[in-house]
């Protein structure tokens, strides 16, 4: 009794049973899809579209930071130069008050007043103009300041929506990983002649496996002859697979 147990428990465990080259080609396929349709999801995850927004918007704050900057320095020089100006013309005109005093001929007295009317209009164009830089700039730099205020909470955002895509995208990558690592050993029990086939029907085709049901073929949809059908039996019986006389695709029956 105890000789019989131990023979049991020594014994080595069945060898699994063979599998068909049609199962080895649809867990391929399988495998293939899978990785297609997670490449697909990487590339429209809705991560992906949120930190788009979040750049665009983060080009616009500073698009319109760099709108201000360049304006209030702009409009500083501008008051530099109507002050500087304006100084000229003050000088100028005090030279020609003090000229006034010396002068006696009436027609050089007028001229010298007609002078300094001239001086007084272009200072008060001139004030005007620095007076209206003065009041746009101020608001600028209240808008300034503003604008300023927003960036930290944009830029945590954009972080957070860029953290929120690598770690989405990390996850897909891993499954990818995983996917190609299934690839290598669902290849390496197949004959080198039929990866190729597969390898060329795929690049072709996309999806290059599918299965026969009735006179169908599930890859293109199109329905096969009878004559067609029995053919596809008798080819697959011999070595596993056919080709699907519509579509190129490995068939299945």
């Amino acid at each position: 009794m105890t000789d019989d147990a131990d023979t049991a428990e020594n014994a080595e465990p069945a060898a699994p049973a063979d599998v068909s080259l049609a199962s080895q080609l649809l867990t391929l396929q399988r495998i293939d899809t899978e990785a297609d349709q997670l490449a697909v999801r990487r590339k429209r995850l809705p991560e992906r579209d949120d930190l788009a927004t979040r750049t665009d918007q983060m080009t616009a704050w500073e698009k319109r930071r760099t709108q201000l900057v360049q304006r209030l320095a702009e409009l500083a020089t501008v008051i530099e130069s109507a002050e500087a100006a304006n100084a000229e013309l003050t000088s100028h005109r005090q030279r020609l008050e003090a000229q006034m005093k010396t002068v006696i001929a009436p027609r050089e007295a007028e001229a010298l007043m007609h002078e300094i009317e001239t001086i007084n209009v272009k200072r008060d164009e001139l004030d005007d103009k620095e007076l209206a830089a003065l009041e746009e700039q101020a608001a600028l730099d209240d808008d300034l300041t503003a604008h300023l205020g927003t960036e930290e909470s944009l830029r945590t955002a954009l972080r957070s929506s860029d953290e929120a895509l690598a770690r989405v995208c990390d996850d897909i990558d891993a499954e990818l990983a995983g996917l190609v690592d299934q690839r290598i050993a669902a290849f390496e029990p197949l004959d080198s002649n039929v990866t190729s086939h597969y390898d060329a029907v795929r690049s072709a085709v996309g999806v290059a496996v599918a299965e026969l049901k009735g006179h169908r073929c599930e890859g293109c949809h199109l329905d096969l002859s009878a004559a067609e059908v029995d053919t596809a039996k008798e080819e697959a019986a011999e070595s596993g697979y056919t080709d699907c006389p519509q579509c190129g695709r490995l068939l299945i029956v």
